[in-house]
């Protein structure tokens, strides 16, 4: 079993030491935007988990109107990210979804007023 705590010992060691050098010759503008795309991503997960609190309080599987909003900011923060970085998988992977989540967002707006 040591020989186990110490390899997951060594493993976490060297992602530590290769995040540190990563992190530390990475000029202040990239840090800033690592800052930026990681935001996007905590608020994109976030709406997986306000979807599940939401189901999970009614019984049933059911999408509130801020799972649609954390994906239009969160997708919108990573869409600004990944332009910054030039990622065409980034942006291929967001771009069509910020259409989706806006469209969502008025067909809400458009059968709230209905009422």
């Amino acid at each position: 079993m040591q020989i186990v705590n110490d390899g997951i010992g060594l493993y976490f060691s060297h992602i530590i030491n290769a995040l540190n050098a990563y992190i530390v010759g990475m000029p202040s503008i990239e840090l800033i935007w690592l800052g930026i795309g990681l935001l996007g991503q905590c608020l994109f997960m976030a709406r997986f988990i306000v979807q599940w609190i939401h189901s999970e309080k009614h019984g049933k599987s059911l999408i509130p109107i801020s799972f649609w909003y954390l994906s239009l900011i969160g997708g919108l923060v990573v869409l600004a990210y990944g332009l910054h970085k030039l990622d065409p998988v980034i942006i291929l992977g967001q771009l069509p979804g910020t259409v989706v989540y806006t469209r969502n967002l008025m067909l809400i707006k458009r059968n709230q007023s209905k009422l």
